[in-house]
C-alpha cells in the first residue's frame, strides 16, 4: 500500500475535525468534497455559507460543518480567551474581535485550541508566514520541543533506497539557516515524525558537502556539530553525519566513504544544513523523480496546523489533511 493510502486509511478510523479556513478558495472546497466522500476526516469551512456554496458550485459539500464569523455562538467566549492568550502583547477586547471576524486563520487556529477542530490546514491562498503566525502565538510550540520546522515526505517510484523510496526531507520549508543546535532538534523532531507517520524506524543522515572529514569549512563544522548534540541528546536514534547525499543513501557509498558507520548508506530521514539545500532537493526530487511530495508539514506546534504550497491541488489538500488527523491523533 502506498504511502498516502495508508495515511488515509488510518485517518478514516480516527474521525478527527480539520478546519479549512481558506474556504472562498475552489481548491479547497474541491478537497473538502473529497474528503467528506470518502470520509477521511470531518471538515469546518469558515465563511459566509451561501458565498462558499457558490464557490462549490457542482460539488457535494452538504456534510461539512459551516461557521460564520458574523454568527458563530462562540465568538464572545473565543475573544475573551484570545485576550487572555495575549494580553501580554497587548490584546484587548477589541483586537480579538477584530482578528477572529476578519482573519479565518486566527478563527481556525482558536477552534484548535478550543478543542472544536483537531488541526488545521491553510495555505493554499496563504502565505507560510500568515499561517504560522497564528499558530505560534496561540497554540505555542509542543511540549519538550525547542523549535518548529518543516518537512516534506518524499515517495520516489521504483528506487530501493530509503524506505522502499519514501523519505523525510527536512527542513526544506520553514527554517532558513540554523545553527547547530537548531540542525539537532529537526533531526530529532524528523525522526519522530518518520515514525509517526511512515511507521518505519527512522535512520536519520545529516547532510553536508563533506563526508566524515572529507572536507573542512565552517558548514561542515555546524553539521558535526549537530551530529553531536543530537546523539548526546537523544542516543537511541540511529543517526550519522555529516554525509554526502550517496554516502546517506547509496549503501556500497556509504561503506567506502564511512567505513563503520551504521547509518551510512541506509538514512531515510535526510536532514538538510539549510533551508535552501531543503527547498532545492525536494524540488529536484519531486520534478527529476517524478516522486509524489507531501508537504510541507509542520512539526512541533502543539497541535497540529500545516502549511500548504500555494500551487498545490486539491489533492494536494486531500492528503495534508489526512496527515494532519493522523498528528492529530499522536
Amino acid at each position: 500500500m502506498s504511502f498516502i493510502n495508508n495515511i488515509k486509511n488510518r485517518a478514516k478510523k480516527l474521525n478527527q475535525t480539520i478546519v479549512l479556513p481558506e474556504s472562498l478558495e475552489r481548491r479547497t472546497v474541491e478537497a473538502a468534497a473529497k474528503i467528506l466522500d470518502e470520509e477521511i476526516a470531518r471538515v469546518i469551512l469558515i465563511g459566509n455559507k451561501d458565498e462558499i456554496a457558490k464557490v462549490a458550485e457542482g460539488l457535494d459539500i452538504s456534510k461539512a460543518i459551516f461557521v460564520d464569523p458574523s454568527s458563530f455562538d462562540k465568538m464572545n467566549d473565543y475573544v475573551k480567551d484570545l485576550v487572555e492568550l495575549r494580553k501580554n502583547k497587548g490584546m484587548t477586547c477589541e483586537k480579538a474581535e477584530e482578528l477572529l471576524k476578519k482573519d479565518p486563520l486566527y478563527l481556525g487556529v482558536m477552534m484548535v485550541k478550543e478543542g472544536m477542530a483537531d488541526g488545521m490546514v491553510a495555505g493554499a491562498v496563504n502565505a507560510t508566514a500568515n499561517v504560522l503566525r497564528p499558530s505560534l502565538q496561540i497554540l505555542k510550540t509542543a511540549p519538550g520541543t525547542k523549535l518548529v520546522s518543516a518537512f516534506f515526505v518524499m515517495v520516489v517510484p521504483n528506487c530501493e533506497y530509503g524506505a522502499n523510496g519514501t523519505f523525510l526531507f527536512s527542513d526544506s520549508g520553514l527554517v532558513q539557516n540554523p545553527n547547530s543546535e537548531e540542525l539537532a532538534s529537526i533531526a530529532i523532531s524528523s525522526a519522530k515524525s518518520f515514525e509517526d507517520l511512515v511507521e518505519v524506524e527512522p535512520v536519520v543522515g545529516m547532510l553536508s558537502h563533506s563526508t566524515k572529514g572529507s572536507a573542512k569549512h565552517a558548514d561542515v563544522d555546524k553539521v558535526v556539530e549537530a551530529v553531536k548534540i543530537a546523539k548526546e541528546q537523544n542516543p537511541d536514534i540511529k543517526l550519522d553525519g555529516e554525509f554526502q547525499l550517496d554516502a546517506a543513501i547509496v549503501p556500497s557509498v556509504g561503506a567506502s566513504k564511512a567505513p563503520g558507520s551504521e547509518v551510512a548508506g541506509k538514512v531515510n530521514v535526510l536532514v538538510f544544513p539549510d533551508l535552501d539545500a531543503g527547498n532545492i532537493g525536494y524540488k529536484l526530487t519531486q520534478r527529476l523523480a517524478k516522486a509524489e511530495a507531501y508537504g510541507p508539514i509542520t512539526q512541533g506546534i502543539a497541535k497540529p496546523v500545516n502549511d500548504l504550497s500555494r500551487g498545490c491541488t486539491a489533492d494536494d489538500i486531500v492528503g495534508v489533511v489526512a496527515i494532519t488527523a493522523v498528528q492529530a491523533s499522536l
